[in-house]
């Protein structure tokens, strides 16, 4: 028998908090429930990946998933876990950035036809009709402000200032699950638990405004890394949803380098197996850690489910070319586009040149290929060690030729163990 969608949050250690009686009415009844996506970037990141799959089980379960994409509010910017103000963007970048994200969106989610039929709708539909006197007079007016300043988001800021603007978002999203709710018959709203304050906004706008049913919130626990810190970023930056962003490669390997205590939650969190499989997976991984079963799984799972099959062959036939024993006639087999995705993020440089009698130490440390060595004595200490390889050859301080360029124009440097470095022959 399959679990109810509150069921299997709770297996999978996803339920935060929970309003009472939605277990009951999600019981009786098939239900629609909503989660915001904030479109200040052109890119979801696997910061948000906790939250597309909460809307996943939702559908699973047998209910309707509805993803709200905030065209109006990311003008605003949610406080929730900001230490300042953020900058707004122009009304372009938010139109634009909201279409890429509804597109993303549409990879997780069952959109045919049905009673659960996913949808994603834009906040600037409703809020862009509507005058400021209105939100006041027929809005505003519901909630008070020792109320709102409450809440935790708030009261997190008031050291540091917070503006009016940042302030009236919780009442912004409060009046978007009161929309939903009136038009879309949508009683629960989901998301982080750092969301917790803005949900209940909502659920106590309703009320206020005289909602015939009752209305609903759950939140899941933040995602974070085993120091505490927060998830979803490398030394790099955000690791994005958008493959032009963060390639297959970079994004396989982000998760392939979780550590062994990150890896459980991460496979119950972000992952589609079934609770069964997740526990065999780390009996596994608990007989010889050192083989980073459970982070193979994890990375391979996500990044199809992302990346779908091709990107996922491509980053491990990367990952086993840069890592393991691969050959670099593996690269030779992808397109263009995809040897582009696995490349990006790897420092590039050019060399002026191949020949037999190429000095190596000085190829590797002049003006435009110092990005693998900023000095000639750096260049030959490591050179002279064996540290160094060029297209999976080590090479001597001259010469060692033939090295055969890759794909007809570039050489892949490897410098130490885990350092790479592309240089393309001019």
């Amino acid at each position: 028998m399959a679990k109810s969608f509150i069921e299997e949050l709770r297996s999978r250690e996803m339920l935060q908090d929970i309003t009472p009686g939605l277990e009951e009415c999600m019981a009786g009844e098939r239900i629609s429930g909503y989660i915001g996506f904030d479109p200040t970037a052109s890119s979801l990141h696997i910061g948000n990946l906790a939250t597309i799959i909460l809307l996943v089980h939702l559908q699973k379960a047998g209910h309707k998933p509805i993803a709200l994409v905030g065209g109006a509010t990311g003008m605003i910017g949610d406080p929730s876990g900001k230490s300042a103000e953020r900058n707004l963007l122009d009304a372009d970048s938010i139109s634009k950035n909201t279409e890429a994200i509804r597109k993303q969106l549409e990879k997780f989610l069952d959109f045919s036809e049905g009673p659960c039929q996913a949808e994603v709708v834009n906040n600037l539909d409703w809020f862009g009709q509507m005058s400021a006197i209105d939100f006041l007079r027929n809005i505003g007016k519901h909630l008070s402000i020792n109320y709102m300043m409450a809440k935790d988001s708030v009261q997190k800021r008031l050291e540091t200032g917070i503006s009016f603007t940042e302030f009236s978002y919780q009442l912004l999203q409060g009046y978007d699950f009161r929309w939903l709710f009136e038009n879309k018959n949508c009683r629960l709203q989901m998301g982080g638990s750092d969301q917790w304050g803005n949900i209940t906004a909502g659920t106590e706008l309703i009320r206020r405004m005289g909602g015939e049913k009752d209305a609903f919130a759950v939140t899941i626990p933040l995602l974070t890394k085993a120091d505490g810190s927060k998830f979803g970023k490398s030394e790099g930056g955000n690791i994005w949803l958008d493959p032009g962003l963060t390639s297959p490669y970079q994004f396989y390997q982000f998760f392939l380098n979780t550590t062994d205590e990150e890896a459980p939650t991460l496979l119950r969190r972000l992952t589609l197996l079934n609770l069964e499989d997740i526990l065999k997976a780390e009996a596994i991984h608990n007989l010889d850690p050192s083989q980073r079963h459970a982070q193979k799984l994890l990375a391979g799972e996500v990044t199809r489910m992302v990346h779908g099959e091709n990107g996922l062959s491509t980053a491990r036939i990367t990952t086993e070319v840069l890592f393991g024993k691969g050959s670099l006639d593996e690269l030779e087999t992808i397109d263009e586009t995809q040897f582009s995705q696995v490349m990006q993020g790897i420092p590039r440089g050019n060399l002026n040149g191949l020949n037999p009698d190429i000095d190596w130490i000085a190829a590797l440390s002049n003006d435009s290929a110092n990005v693998v060595f900023p000095s000639k004595s750096e260049a030959r200490k490591m050179i002279v060690a064996g540290a160094v390889q060029i297209n999976k050859q080590k090479i001597n301080e001259s010469g060692n030729l033939p090295v055969k360029p890759l794909r007809g124009k570039w050489l892949l440097v490897q410098k130490g163990k885990k350092n790479y470095f592309l240089l393309e022959i001019h």
